[in-house]
């Protein structure tokens, strides 16, 4: 597959098991765990898709994401939000950010590989 994902996440569970499972898949996964310099860290990286927590030390994953939206250069970036809080209203904050999907935590393996391959098809 050749792509490259980066996962901005804080807990060393989930971007131990993400990790795991993209790199096994092919995948080229960075890792990031700051929100107050997340932008910076996706601007350098330049991925193929964004994987991003919603409540992050420092900025939220909603924030972070209006501000990827509003960029020429990262704002088409496929971006999977990530959230351990379900509730509608969040979903609803994701979609109007422009996330292109959005998975609560608890998750599945094939769950998060299944939407990473869909976000990043042709």
């Amino acid at each position: 597959m050749g792509k490259t994902v980066l996962l901005v996440e804080d807990e060393p569970n989930i971007i131990e098991a993400i990790g795991f499972i993209l790199s096994r898949d092919g995948w080229t996964v960075h890792t990031h765990s700051n929100g107050q310099t997340a932008l910076d860290a996706i601007r350098e990286r330049s991925p193929d898709l964004i994987v991003l927590d919603v409540m992050l030390p420092g900025r939220s994953g909603i924030d972070i994401l209006k501000d990827i939206r509003a960029d020429e250069q990262m704002g088409k970036t496929p971006v999977m939000m990530l959230t351990a809080r379900g509730q509608e209203k969040d979903r609803e904050a994701a979609r109007e950010a422009g996330a292109d999907r959005f998975m609560t935590k608890p998750f599945s393996n094939s769950e998060v590989l299944a939407a990473v391959r869909e976000l990043a098809a042709p």
